[in-house]
């Protein structure tokens, strides 16, 4: 169940979003948050750079697995704009990291996408748990589902 202490957070990776788009990158934003709620890591996309690698979810694992202790990794909370990517969600389940909370689905994206008519991406979205079995998810979420909808739209328009 998505408590008002998420929606804080993601509303913080929504900001994160807007953020790179405005800087001439695709809309995704992602926090790192502590087990105590502490905010330890933000990245947005930048991917903008040439590299397709730079997603904010793959930057946060990497950020976790130098600066975390494996318990710690666990007992964190990646919350993020849109759902990881099968790279992504590779990444924080090869870390450990702990649980998954989600603004918009890959689904959702995609749908959006194609109504947009841009191209799929080179590889194929799947929900984190095809990717990460044991992976607590969560999402999405419609009122900021609407909101990372929109930073899409005004990307690709």
């Amino acid at each position: 169940m998505t408590t008002e202490t998420d929606l804080r957070y993601l509303r913080r990776c929504v900001e994160l979003a807007t953020k790179a788009l405005e800087v001439g990158d695709e809309p995704f934003g992602s926090v790192l948050v502590s087990a105590d709620g502490v905010v330890l890591a933000e990245d947005h996309n930048h991917v903008a750079s040439g590299d397709n690698t730079r997603h904010p979810e793959f930057e946060l694992a990497r950020w976790a697995a130098a600066h975390m202790t494996v318990d710690e990794r666990a007992a964190a909370t990646v919350y993020t704009s849109g759902e990881h990517c099968p790279m992504c969600a590779a990444a924080h389940g090869w870390v450990g990291l702990g649980r998954i909370v989600y603004a918009s689905s890959s689904e959702q994206l995609a749908g959006w996408l194609a109504e947009l008519g841009v191209p799929a991406p080179p590889v194929r979205t799947l929900p984190i748990q095809q990717v990460v079995p044991d992976a607590v998810v969560e999402g999405p979420v419609p009122e900021l589902a609407a909101q990372v909808r929109e930073l899409h739209r005004r990307r690709h328009s």
